[in-house]
């Protein structure tokens, strides 16, 4: 249940390797839920199609290989991406993903019926639906109105030297190790990847974008 938020910049000018990431990855032990609700990482960036800008949101974080076949998106949690377009740090545009049966259905982006921590479906606002890939098996994505989906688990992307950083912590090493040890190697997440154009998310040169889980009350 957590909101993590970066600014973006949406420069129509290709940028080479353009992909900004905020993360505080896991919960500490004391009050992880470990459920669909926490999320480690978000990540956007721009799409192959340079007109495109992609949204991930990485929930469920070291899976372990076993367990990941049976880790499941919740139907009564619903992951929001919020995006502000007017640099007020409040949510301008918002698109909403919720799992029912086997696949996963989206709406938006279109501005929230109310901002803030709490929300409402935007059923008017559908934008398409992809059937969640199972572990192991070939991705399945779909391309619905100008939009591309994608739900499932992943190999967790985030890198980060946990031992190291221990390490320098402790006062026993004065920086990291080039190259260090993944501590995620191994783990896996369940990922929700949608790709909008560019032309969807309003005219600002720039936008905030943060993500949050909701329960359904």
């Amino acid at each position: 249940m957590k909101k993590t938020k970066m600014i973006l910049g949406l420069s129509l000018v290709a940028i080479s390797g353009l992909i900004l990431v905020a993360a505080d990855h896991i919960d500490a032990p004391a009050t992880m839920s470990g459920d669909a609700g926490d999320i480690t990482d978000v990540y956007a960036f721009q799409g192959q199609n340079t007109s495109n800008l992609v949204f991930a949101v990485n929930t469920q974080g070291l899976l372990s290989p076993n367990a990941t076949g049976a880790a499941t998106f919740k139907e009564n949690v619903m992951v929001e991406i919020n995006i502000d377009n007017n640099n007020d740090n409040v949510e301008d545009l918002v698109i909403q993903a919720i799992k029912r049966d086997d696949k996963m259905y989206f709406f938006g982006p279109v501005a929230p019926g109310t901002t803030g921590t709490s929300s409402m479906v935007k059923t008017t606002a559908a934008s398409g639906n992809v059937t969640i890939s199972a572990y192991g098996a070939t991705a399945l994505t779909s391309e619905q109105n100008g939009m591309k989906f994608f739900a499932g688990p992943r190999d967790d992307p985030f890198f980060f030297d946990l031992g190291q950083f221990k390490a320098i912590l402790g006062g026993t090493a004065s920086g990291f190790n080039n190259p260090g040890v993944d501590t995620f190697a191994g783990t896996n997440v369940m990922s929700i990847v949608v790709e909008v154009p560019k032309a969807m998310l309003g005219s600002s040169s720039t936008i905030n974008v943060w993500a949050e889980t909701k329960k359904k009350q």
